[in-house]
């Protein structure tokens, strides 16, 4: 499963929670966590691992940041083959985040089963996600943190997408995308 959105939308703490529910329906869990590296130094953060306190601590989940080092599209030059290790490694269940700082960040979507395009029910302007590229690679669109005042952008938002989603040409005979 990959997962993408702009920063803030909560893909690490989805993704912990999500792995959370996994590892306690007795599915081990891997997430390969996508980091960008500093065009100056080289070096990233790898902080979403602190981000998953909970899911980092749990014996049938791995975690693994990895920084960019400069690969373009949200992840990074040997993710796929990282992806393929965990799955011959024993792991039921992968989750790749990306980078998810744009339009242009699903080059996962061509290496796992369903890619994920996480968005906050605010973000500004939400028309931009109709913009060709990351929207039309998406098997699911979700709204995350859709609660409290929030619910009302959320639905809002939601209606938004899925009429936008109608213009696009499908990837799938069989698949619609969801929102």
């Amino acid at each position: 499963l990959g997962l993408s959105g702009p920063p803030g939308a909560g893909k690490s703490t989805f993704i912990e929670c999500f792995g959370k529910m996994l590892t306690e329906r007795k599915y081990k869990v891997s997430v390969l966590a996508v980091d960008p590296s500093s065009s100056t130094s080289g070096g990233s953060l790898l902080g979403d691992k602190t981000r998953m306190t909970e899911l980092s601590r749990d014996m049938n989940a791995y975690i693994r940041p990895s920084p960019t080092r400069g690969t373009l599209g949200g992840v990074t030059r040997t993710t796929n083959e990282a992806i393929l290790l965990c799955e011959g490694g024993g792991y039921d269940v992968v989750l790749v985040e990306t980078v998810g700082v744009g339009q242009s960040e699903f080059a996962v979507a061509d290496m796992v089963d369903m890619f994920v395009l996480l968005l906050p029910p605010a973000g500004g302007d939400e028309l931009q996600g109709i913009k060709r590229g990351i929207i039309e690679m998406a098997d699911l669109v979700a709204i995350n943190k859709a609660d409290g005042d929030l619910v009302v952008p959320a639905r809002r938002i939601q209606a938004e997408y899925v009429s936008a989603m109608k213009l696009l040409r499908k990837r799938s005979k069989v698949w619609r995308p969801k929102v």
